[in-house]
């Protein structure tokens, strides 16, 4: 038995006349009646009553024929979540994020929400590096990372461009200053991350502060903006952030660094693995950068 079998079931059903089901069904009234047949002789039992004045369906065959409709139904609707998912429209999707508010995160969720309400979206905070590791694993769809990272395997595009900014007690003596420059900060307590959450960024740093003649003296090791924040509030060193953070933050102020020094974010994915959600979800990350 196979489903033609039962759509043809159906369709005769319906219309208890052969002629007007060949009809319905694109085919001629010969080779459907021999296909009622086979699967009568198949299931061993009369589905139909045949006179030359009608066509009836037998009690066999009315139970049959709402089994059918059953199997079919489900077999439409099979076709649908396949094409649904085939296009993006349901799925899953795991998207990484670095600690802090993020206005772009915020504005390609809203609009992905709204246009594939059917994705269950898994918002998973963490350090570049745990991304990178996720990604590479195949458990993250997405990440927002802070560049740069050393990670061929992932296409990366810039999604966000900020000036590196100090986020320093309100009542230290640089947060006077319009802008403070990055040798001032030798000899004064730092609170930085660990190489591990976001190498390429802690590289960076470093790397600058050796070409202004100085070690950092790092104070406290944390491994999120949000802990940098909280202890320079705390007053217990200064650390870097990005302009964002200024207004959510009352015991703390932002200033830009002297030379300015360019934060750069990117939304990284692997192309070996992507899904139909993913590619949405990129398609309006795109849209909303440019």
């Amino acid at each position: 038995m196979e489903l033609r079998h039962l759509k043809y079931l159906v369709a005769v059903a319906e219309e208890l006349h052969f002629g007007r089901a060949a009809i319905r069904l694109n085919i001629s009234q010969p080779p459907l009646s021999q296909q009622i047949r086979q699967l009568e002789e198949e299931l061993d039992v009369r589905l139909f009553d045949r006179t030359k004045r009608e066509v009836r369906l037998t009690e066999a065959g009315r139970r049959l024929v709402e089994e059918a409709r059953v199997i079919l139904g489900s077999v439409d609707h099979l076709s649908a979540v396949a094409a649904r998912a085939g296009s993006g429209e349901i799925g899953h999707v795991a998207v990484g994020v670095s600690g802090g508010i993020n206005p772009i995160v915020i504005k390609v969720l809203e609009v992905f929400g709204k246009q594939y309400p059917g994705v269950r979206v898994e918002l998973r905070y963490m350090s570049t590096g745990a991304q990178v590791e996720e990604l590479r694993e195949g458990r993250l769809g997405v990440g927002f990372v802070i560049l740069p990272i050393q990670a061929p395997f992932l296409a990366t595009e810039i999604v966000l461009r900020e000036p590196l900014c100090l986020a320093i007690p309100k009542r230290h003596p640089l947060a006077r200053h319009k802008t403070v420059a990055l040798k001032s900060l030798e000899g004064e307590p730092l609170i930085l991350f660990p190489r591990r959450v976001t190498p390429g960024a802690h590289d960076s740093i470093t790397g600058l502060c050796r070409e202004a003649g100085f070690t950092l003296p790092v104070a406290h090791e944390v491994d999120s903006v949000v802990g940098a924040l909280t202890l320079v509030s705390a007053g217990l060193g200064i650390a870097f952030c990005t302009p964002i953070l200024s207004r959510m933050w009352p015991a703390v102020a932002v200033r830009p660094i002297r030379p300015a020094i360019e934060s750069q974010q990117a939304v990284a994915y692997r192309t070996d693995s992507s899904t139909p959600a993913i590619e949405a979800l990129l398609r309006i990350v795109r849209k909303q950068v440019h």
